[in-house]
């Protein structure tokens, strides 16, 4: 790649890196449970989380457009910072709905706002086409975050509880508010002025409120991207089935002090998927639907199986995912053509949010054999979906 692509690779990782960095994300579902909440009241509060980006999501992805998208991404990192704060200080329903409010907002700035600074970051130098590799390599660099937060999670809850575990997650939004506020953002021109990577804000584009409109409107005009929106959200809002494998892991017997590190492979795995997202690129749709649909049958066993076997399942699962998912990503990236790029990928995020809000309101009544239906069903229409995309 060209050295401005190369150095948008590199920040862009060091950002990928600090954002999933988060050693609350291996036990804030415990926090929920050990202050007293039941299982439908911690389904409330990811409902809620849904909510909050299913309001936010496209106005939030429209700002990205017509001010800055790096500046988006650090104040994501704020807000979510701010979330956690809240959380330690207001440990109740009430004060973990406000945290969730405050992480949920922050959210809807950096989706759609990150994906448009990589792809258009790349297209300025003319290599897009290698978007679905770096961005699953991004993806891969995020989720080993993950694994070392986990071991970090299990040293700092056995010195100071969640407490301590909270305030270290603070700090590392705060660092990667910086690292997010240091991204280059490609120059955004109105007409055919060439775009170049700079570290100044972007120039002037359209006003706000036609930013907002284009992007509505070409998420709905095109077949192949409403379609490539309709397989991102709802394969994304799969993702939320993270949110559970803590608390099945405690039900399954394992120890809160013992959880990260058991269900530490899930996302080292994963990330092993997700850096193959870009090579699985050029496999044929009902491939991606069969690895999809293998994954599915990974869940039915773990909620056969449980204990660490029931773990080793989730983990196929997971690796199977994020292959799947980083392919839909990048076709859907390849259709988007107007310069509302974070609007458009925004809509999505709206979807994902939807869908989310039924999938926790599912698990509340399924749990995990449910969601191993779903996610099977979904594996059956995908191939469909990916040929549209490619129309």
């Amino acid at each position: 790649m060209p050295p401005r692509s190369r150095r948008l690779a590199r920040r862009t990782a060091w950002w990928a890196l600090l954002a999933d960095l988060i050693p609350l994300y291996a036990v804030y579902a415990l926090l929920f449970a050990e202050n007293g909440l039941s299982d439908a009241q911690i389904s409330a509060l990811f409902a809620i989380w849904c909510v909050v980006g299913i309001v936010a999501e496209i106005p939030t992805g429209a700002v990205a457009d017509r001010y800055s998208r790096r500046l988006s991404i650090a104040v994501a990192s704020l807000l979510q910072a701010a979330g956690y704060a809240c959380w330690l200080a207001f440990p109740t329903f009430a004060g973990f709905a406000a945290g969730f409010i405050l992480w949920g907002t922050g959210g809807t700035f950096v989706s759609g706002a990150f994906e448009a600074l990589l792809y258009d970051g790349l297209a300025a130098d003319g290599v897009a086409h290698h978007y679905a590799t770096v961005y699953g390599r991004l993806t891969a660099i995020g989720l080993v975050g993950q694994v070392a937060a986990a071991g970090a999670a299990s040293v700092l809850f056995a010195r100071g509880g969640y407490l301590l575990v909270g305030q270290a997650s603070i700090a590392v939004c705060l660092a990667a508010a910086y690292a997010g506020w240091r991204l280059p953002e490609p120059s955004r021109y109105p007409g055919p002025h060439p775009a170049g990577i700079d570290d100044d804000l972007p120039a002037e584009p359209a006003k706000y409120l036609s930013l907002l409109r284009t992007g509505v409107t070409d998420a709905a005009r095109s077949r192949a991207v409403r379609t490539a929106i309709v397989a991102v959200a709802l394969l994304t809002s799969l993702d939320g089935f993270e949110e559970y494998v803590p608390l099945l892991a405690h039900d399954w017997g394992l120890r809160t002090a013992a959880i990260p590190l058991a269900t530490v492979g899930i996302p080292l795995v994963a990330a092993i998927g997700a850096a193959y997202g870009g090579a699985a690129d050029r496999l044929r749709p009902a491939a991606l639907g069969f690895l999809l649909g293998a994954g599915g049958a990974a869940l039915a066993a773990a909620a056969i199986f449980a204990g660490l076997a029931g773990l080793v399942a989730v983990t196929a699962y997971y690796a199977a995912y994020r292959i799947v998912l980083v392919v839909a990503g990048a076709r859907l990236q390849h259709r988007i053509e107007s310069s509302a790029r974070a609007t458009v990928t925004s809509v999505a995020g709206v979807g994902t949010d939807l869908a989310g809000v039924l999938l926790y309101g599912a698990w509340a009544l399924g749990q995990l054999p449910f969601f191993a239906g779903l996610v099977v069903t979904l594996a059956v229409v995908l191939p469909r979906w990916l040929r549209d995309t490619a129309n």
